[in-house]
């Protein structure tokens, strides 16, 4: 087995040959925090945490989330991933406590364009749950919508071909035009991003109703807010009537929704109460998306009820499928029998002993059956006949050849090509193929296109309006979505541009995925471009990976390497090899430690001294990733320990200091770097890459955190100077080849590892990446229109 390069620390006095190799020793498993994936803000309460971080990268109960990596039960920082702790050079002190914060009477903020995201996705999410409200019957089991909920789809498919206009469906202000079938050039309109909305909070007497239900209930009236904002104004009688839809709050676990049941209904309470399935049913899916997956195996959901005391799993299954709960789907046997007579839409049983639920007869293979929410299922079946429009509807109205020929490499010059002759294209490889979609950008605005591309990050968009040499062609793709970026909408509301590149493709969730396909008008010319071997989106689905399995466009795989040792120590990882490289400049290093302590201190020395004075990197360009927020070793130890080495002081605004390094999470799966400038009664004021950012003094504690470290997640999308990797050895269990790939490519000129896993690093790098999220948007790639 090949192993990482060994090196020493550096510029650190002792040389090459006295340092150990990683293998020397292995540390003993943290018996705190275990290592978690990353996760988004902290929140109050489990669940948000939950989303926040699957935000970033962790899920929760122990459970391994889409990228594979281990989470433990703390996801209350969710949305954060930097509060670092770690020992500094002489100092092991965790640093200073929170303080006193800003003034308590601070002015609203206006939200953020990721802000105003969300609401407009949860306008489209109401919608949908009214839909779901109308559902007069249940729903049959298949591959495909029925009731209603292919009502609605067949509304979406009558707007968007033009056939009626949008008010026949929807409460608009005004006719909406149809769909225009060229892409018709016509002058955008101004962008003049529209003030965010604010939240709407639940009325007074709504949380005070709630609250007093909760206090018969002996649940903490803490939640009286959330459980209004979650269930509406009439949440005191739902709560009344279903203490169990008290698991639909954020942070409400199944325990703390029985017990609170208990005390409301007395002896009337069971397990088996059909109002606690349902909403057990609903809140395993909705755990399940935290973890990538828009769907589940009626399989596994009915084991996960089982070890929730509920006494007949498959009845519970069908009554939350009659109630609209979730929906069923059988996909790839269209015409299969799957009733049981009751409607259920549950699978049914064969009478022989091998029979199980798949329903297969001889000679067949099984069939899954697959339980998903509405949300998910509307997104991704919106998003598959948006992408087969936009193959469709591709005119060839340009001549590309000259501008292929003129290519600065093969591989771009064969995706140049391949725009030219198709409306969707995917494009894989890694940092230096970037340069390939600038090219493609380039030579469509030259031909006079708009052209334009979206990255995940603010940095993405540094470094593709470095390639392309024009501020104006690269924008993020929350603020193209929000209107705050890019070239605005056209006259009939598509986003006013002829080719959109979406770099960082592994990270577009199905949701965001869906909007954004909806949002371009036909004709436009759509390119996915991204590196498969980094980890997956914050959000469920895995549209990316779907799109090119299903082969549903043409495929252009870039031959162009990254440079250097570390594009050779990735590449080889991609592949799984952990391979010695040559890096006569120190551009890896491995730093073998013994324990976390030792990890904790190594790092902090790297960051504050050795990287600074032998690579040249100043410490303010140095960006440490390691595996989980929790342990002896993740983010919260080591931001606490480098903040006391950095930038010590007492946290007077609410646990920051000007001159922090923090991450601010608008919104789950988004994390922005920044530094602390001041505090007042506004709130936190950030610098957000030459952006102030002020974050209102409610949602500091949830949405901002210490940033010198990271998770893997976070760190997605992008590049910093400098890099270290922490690998104590509790974090073993939560490696992956795909981990081990997004971490150790996120350094542009240097790479230092601090290794405490020993033989675990290259046995994860040699595992085959597994197909870690059930979604059906493969499937619906696949299968033929009509």
């Amino acid at each position: 087995m090949t192993a990482l390069p060994r090196g020493e620390t550096p510029g650190s006095p002792a040389a090459d040959d006295d340092v150990a190799p990683p293998s020397s020793a292995v540390p003993a498993p943290s018996t705190g925090d275990g290592p978690e994936t990353d996760g988004g803000a902290p929140g109050a309460g489990e669940r948000a945490e939950a989303t926040d971080d699957t935000a970033d990268d962790d899920t929760a109960d122990g459970e391994t989330d889409s990228a594979g990596e281990a989470t433990d039960g703390d996801t209350g920082d969710a949305a954060g991933s930097a509060d670092d702790t770690g020992g500094a050079d002489d100092t092991d002190d965790a640093a200073g406590g929170s303080g006193a914060g800003a003034d308590a009477d601070a002015a609203p903020a206006p939200l953020s364009e990721a802000e105003a995201e969300l609401a407009a996705q949860r306008e489209l999410r109401e919608r949908i749950e009214r839909r779901k409200a109308e559902k007069e019957g249940p729903i049959a089991a298949g591959g495909k919508l029925s009731g209603k909920a292919a009502d609605l789809l067949a509304a979406v498919r009558a707007v968007e071909s033009g056939e009626q206009p949008a008010t026949s469906f929807f409460d608009s202000p005004a006719p909406a035009a149809p769909r225009r079938t060229a892409p018709e050039p016509a002058p955008a309109r101004p962008r003049v991003p529209e003030p965010a909305r604010a939240p709407q909070s639940a009325p007074p007497e709504a949380v005070a109703a709630a609250a007093a239900v909760l206090a018969e209930g002996g649940a903490p009236a803490a939640l009286a807010g959330p459980a209004a904002e979650t269930l509406g104004a009439q949440a005191a009688d739902a709560l009344r009537t279903d203490p169990w839809q008290l698991l639909g709050v954020p942070g409400v676990k199944p325990e703390q929704a029985d017990g609170f049941a208990r005390a409301l209904l007395g002896a009337e309470c069971g397990p088996d109460d059909e109002r606690r399935t349902a909403a057990l049913v609903g809140w395993l899916l909705e755990r399940a998306a935290l973890r990538g997956h828009t769907a589940l195996d009626a399989s596994e959901v009915r084991a996960a009820l089982a070890e929730r005391s509920v006494a007949d799993p498959e009845a519970a299954v069908q009554h939350a499928v009659a109630e609209g709960v979730v929906l069923v789907f059988q996909d790839g046997q269209e015409d299969e029998q799957v009733h049981d007579g009751q409607g259920s839409g549950a699978p049914a049983e064969s009478d022989g002993d091998e029979g199980g639920d798949e329903g297969a007869g001889a000679g067949q293979e099984p069939v899954q059956v697959l339980l998903g929410l509405d949300r998910y299922a509307l997104a991704e079946e919106s998003l598959a006949d948006g992408l087969a429009r936009l193959v469709n509807a591709c005119e060839k109205d340009a001549d590309w050849e000259q501008a292929a020929s003129a290519a600065g490499s093969p591989s771009a010059a064969e995706l140049i090509r391949a725009v030219a002759a198709h409306g969707l294209v995917a494009h894989t490889g890694g940092e230096a193929a970037r340069a390939e979609p600038a090219a493609l950008i380039t030579a469509a605005r030259a031909l006079g296109l708009r052209a334009l591309g979206a990255t995940h990050s603010a940095d993405g968009r540094r470094r593709l309006a470095g390639a392309t040499g024009d501020p104006e062609t690269a924008v993020t793709l929350a603020g193209l979505l929000s209107g705050e970026q890019g070239p605005g909408r056209d006259g009939e509301g598509a986003i006013a541009v002829d080719l959109l590149v979406v770099l960082d493709a592994p990270q577009l969730d199905v949701e965001t995925a869906a909007i954004l396909v909806e949002s371009l008008a036909d004709g436009t010319r759509l390119v996915l471009s991204g590196d498969p071997g980094v980890l997956g989106s914050a959000g469920a689905g895995r549209v990316f990976a779907d799109v090119l399995a299903a082969r549903a466009c043409p495929q252009i795989v870039s031959r162009t390497p990254d440079p250097g040792p570390i594009g050779e120590l990735v590449s080889g990882i991609g592949i799984g090899e952990l391979n010695q490289v040559e890096a006569p400049g120190k551009e890896v290093v491995i730093v073998p430690v013994r324990d976390a302590g030792e990890a904790v201190h190594r790092t902090v020395q790297l960051v504050a001294d050795s990287v600074p004075r032998a690579i040249g990197v100043p410490s303010s360009d140095t960006q440490v990733i390691t595996v989980g927020h929790g342990g002896s070793a993740g983010t919260r130890a080591l931001n606490a320990a480098l903040k006391q080495r950095l930038n010590p002081g007492p946290g007077r605004f609410g646990g920051f200091d000007p001159g922090d390094r923090v991450v601010h999470v608008p919104a789950p799966g988004r994390a922005e770097p920044a530094v602390v400038v001041s505090a007042d009664a506004e709130g936190l004021h950030l610098d957000c890459a030459g952006t102030e950012v002020v974050v209102a003094q409610e949602r500091v504690e949830s949405s901002v955190r210490h940033g010198w470290a990271l998770s893997a997640h976070q760190a997605a999308g992008m590049r910093w100077p400098a890099v270290v990797v922490v690998l104590p050895g509790d974090a073993a269990q939560g490696l992956s080849r795909s981990w081990v790939y997004t971490a150790f490519s996120r350094g542009e000129r240097h790479l230092s590892v601090v290794h405490g896993v020993d033989q675990a690093l290259p046995r994860a790098v040699a595992q085959p990446p597994a197909q870690d999220r059930t979604t059906r948007l493969r499937t619906l790639l696949e299968t033929p229109a009509g």
